[in-house]
């Protein structure tokens, strides 16, 4: 445990339990939320053909959908938590590490 505080830089337990609720809210949230705006896009799977094509082609274009939901589910979630700046640092760092991290700037 004080590996992982010293890597993440907090201090207490507390933080980490935080920390791991609003990882898990996230992603939770996240795969629920990804639904409806695809739906409201005007896609969902009856939208696609019946065959394995179009559930991969669905299930692709959903989880696309998630990426983007996920992390603005993660630094609302950690800034209700009281945990912005954790959460903002980590997003930086993900998306930087994806090649991203030019939109942060």
């Amino acid at each position: 445990m004080n590996k992982l505080k010293q890597r993440w830089g907090i201090s207490s337990n507390w933080q980490i339990l935080i920390i791991f609720i609003v990882f898990g809210l996230t992603g939770s949230s996240s795969l629920f939320v990804a639904r409806p705006v695809l739906e409201f896009i005007g896609l969902n799977r009856m939208s696609f053909p019946a065959d394995l094509v179009g559930a991969i082609s669905y299930y692709a274009l959903r989880i696309l959908m998630i990426f983007p939901v996920y992390q603005v589910l993660l630094v609302l979630y950690g800034w209700l938590f009281g945990q912005f700046r954790f959460f903002w640092q980590f997003e930086k760092n993900m998306l930087s590490r994806l090649g991203l991290g030019r939109i942060l700037k």
